[in-house]
Formats: structure tokens, C-alpha cells, sequence
């Protein structure tokens, strides 16, 4: 069973870079604005419902796959404190995910112990400067896991991937 997508007031980023490149990304059905600047890394955008305002916020994130699951990694280049959309993730769970022309509706679900380190890795293997970021801060970067509804909540954490 899939949800409905998440409607509501849109309310744009105050970064104008991530304005942009969310406009881009989805005028352009995900055809275009897929990869993080000039690093040509992929990303996929996330709608999420802001904790406060509740209006429709959109990011990109780096695109950290596995199995028909997403990471979020909330390192906000490791500053000090969260991105503000970890607190609306936390509040509402549910997203949309566009991963090129693709989009789909998932849960979010905080991750902890082994399955964070395993999400973590993958995360660094596809973006290697997360890594940096967690050197630079006294926080645990939290890392989320975004999958389809149905399997949301599983017990059963995906294989590891061997290199």
C-alpha cells in the first residue's frame, strides 16, 4: 500500500542554493540538478513537513542507496548542531523521495548501534567527506534511514554489502 504524496504549502528553502537546485531537479522531471555541484555525486531530493510551520520542505541529499532504501545523513558539514530538517523528521516521518525521474513515499526512522554503523559506511563510501564532517564535530551525526511504507519499521536490517 502506497501513501499519498504529502501535499500542503510549499515553503522554499532560505539557501539559495538549495532553492535552485530543487527547482531544477523537479522542473526538469529528474533529468537535471541530480549531482551535488561540480562533484558530479548524485543526489535525490526529499519532501518532508516542517516540525513548526508545517508547511512542505524540500532538500536535496546525497544519494546513499541500498536495496530500495535511502540514508539521510544529517551532517550539516559538521557544524555544531542538527539541520533543522532533522527535527522534521523526527516530528513526521513520512517523506516523498525523488531519486532521478523516480519518486516514491517512505518512512523515515532514526538509526542506532550496528545498523547505524552500517548505514554510515555506505554513506562515507558515497560521499567520503562525511567522514571529515564527523572529525570536525563532538556530535554523532545521525543517520536515518528512508524506506518504502511496507518496509517500514522491519526488524530485519538489509545485508551488509562487501567491497
Amino acid at each position: 500500500m502506497n501513501a499519498m504524496p504529502l501535499e500542503g504549502e510549499y515553503e522554499p528553502s532560505p539557501a539559495q542554493w538549495v532553492r535552485e537546485q530543487v527547482e531544477l531537479y523537479e522542473s526538469s522531471g529528474g533529468t537535471q540538478g541530480t549531482t551535488l555541484w561540480d562533484t558530479g555525486l548524485p543526489v535525490v531530493i526529499v519532501t518532508m513537513r516542517g516540525a513548526k510551520s508545517g508547511r512542505i520542505r524540500k532538500i536535496p541529499l546525497m544519494r546513499v542507496e541500498n536495496e530500495g532504501r535511502y540514508a539521510a545523513v544529517a551532517s550539516k558539514g559538521g557544524f555544531p548542531r542538527h539541520p533543522v530538517w532533522y527535527s522534521n523528521l523526527k516530528a513526521n516521518p513520512q517523506v516523498d523521495l525523488q531519486d532521478g525521474p523516480k519518486r516514491q513515499s517512505m518512512m523515515a526512522r532514526e538509526l542506532a548501534g550496528d545498523e547505524r554503523a552500517q548505514w554510515w559506511q555506505r554513506a562515507v563510501a558515497a560521499y567520503p567527506a562525511y567522514a571529515e564532517y564527523q572529525e570536525k564535530t563532538q556530535r554523532v551525526i545521525p543517520v536515518f534511514v528512508l524506506e518504502p511504507e511496507h518496509l517500514a519499521g522491519s526488524a530485519k536490517a538489509p545485508a551488509p554489502t562487501r567491497n
